[in-house]
């Protein structure tokens, strides 16, 4: 059986409403404090809701890194599937992380047009 059928068939748990609840929370805090701490260091405003997407792909996919050179038809269409089995409440989760990189960035133009430098 091939990595694509397995993604294919894995087995879709259930997950309660206070676990997404807590989840998108985290998520926000999480994503929020690595955008606010990457900008202290780097000064670069809206680096974390840039690599946003590849920290979600590295989340998602069980590919390694080096096969998207290597073995790039293979590693994106399981990438693919991989979306598209993705659930509702995974989806949200997901989002949130990048709501809160967002957050982060206009909370640092906020605080520079208020004259903060160390931001």
């Amino acid at each position: 059986m091939n990595a694509l059928a397995i993604a294919a068939a894995s087995p879709q748990g259930s997950i309660s409403l206070v676990h997404v609840v807590l989840s998108v929370l985290i998520f926000i805090v999480i994503f929020f404090g690595i955008g606010f701490l990457l900008n202290m260091l780097l000064r670069m405003t809206w680096l974390m809701a840039i690599i946003y997407p590849i920290i979600v792909i590295l989340i998602i996919d069980e590919v390694k890194i080096y096969e998207y050179i290597t073995k790039p038809a293979y590693a994106f269409k399981l990438l693919g599937v991989k979306f598209m089995a993705l659930q509702t409440a995974d989806i949200i989760i997901l989002t949130s992380g990048l709501v809160g990189a967002i957050i982060s960035g206009f909370v640092m133009k906020l605080l520079r047009k208020q004259g903060y430098q160390m931001f």
